[in-house]
């Protein structure tokens, strides 16, 4: 493994944390941020339990793909950090991962509800309305939730493409979101609970609010990530 790269992974990852925790979804120790250096197969995921306060960059720690600690002296990892390895062994092309249990996301997440796709806010940014899994059962709760949970998320993105829909609300729990780094990750998380505070307030003024005709919805999406998209600059520029 390369030292050097995985102390720039372990500082991307810190920084991705720190930047949660200022984005206002956070509350107490809520919430993790990881990464991956996909050639070394190793994740670096925020420590269980540490306040964001105290956090070090030294404190990340570094587990690779199956699951094994990199160094052994390094803190307890995140408690859901066999979630995280799940997403990342089965959406290979994710570099970050985010869970937080922000107040609308999770608002969704509890109520069972997916975010329905209502304006061009939120068809910027995900594809659709945004997926919540099933109940997860008791023999998964009593086994290796943690992975459970991640497969549960994988389940519900079967016939679903995640790099289209980078979020998922785990029902009675909370949103996770992905992206290209860990950094990444996180502005999905602060557009998705966005979105979703736009949809609750919209869904309190109209109940019967339609979601998005999708000839918008396509407008929106692919104008900015679409094979044809023409936002932002030229990267030649």
């Amino acid at each position: 493994m390369d030292t050097g790269e995985l102390k720039e992974l372990k500082k991307k990852v810190f920084d991705a944390n720190i930047k949660l925790a200022g984005s206002g979804l956070i509350i107490s120790t809520f919430g993790n941020v990881s990464g991956i250096d996909r050639k070394a197969q190793v994740i670096a995921i925020k420590p269980s339990g540490i306040p964001y306060s105290d956090m070090r960059i030294d404190d990340m720690v570094l587990v690779s793909l199956s699951g094994e600690k990199v160094e052994k002296r390094s803190p307890n990892p995140s408690s859901d950090t066999d979630t995280h390895l799940e997403l990342y062994r089965t959406f290979t092309g994710i570099e970050g991962v985010t869970h937080s249990h922000s107040d609308y996301a999770s608002v969704f997440a509890q109520a069972k509800i997916a975010i329905p796709c209502l304006g061009t806010t939120h068809a910027d940014y995900f594809y659709g309305p945004v997926p919540v899994s099933e109940v997860i059962d008791d023999s998964c709760i009593m086994g290796d939730y943690e992975l459970e949970t991640g497969k549960l998320i994988v389940r519900t993105f079967k016939n679903r493409d995640y790099q289209n829909m980078k979020a998922c609300l785990v029902s009675c729990h909370g949103p996770f979101t992905w992206g290209d780094s860990a950094d990444d990750s996180v502005e999905v998380a602060i557009m998705l609970e966005h979105i979703a505070k736009l949809a609750y307030r919209s869904m309190l003024l109209e109940g019967s609010v339609k979601d998005i005709k999708k000839t918008l919805l396509d407008k929106h999406y692919l104008r900015k990530h679409g094979s044809d998209s023409y936002y932002g600059q030229d990267k030649g520029k």
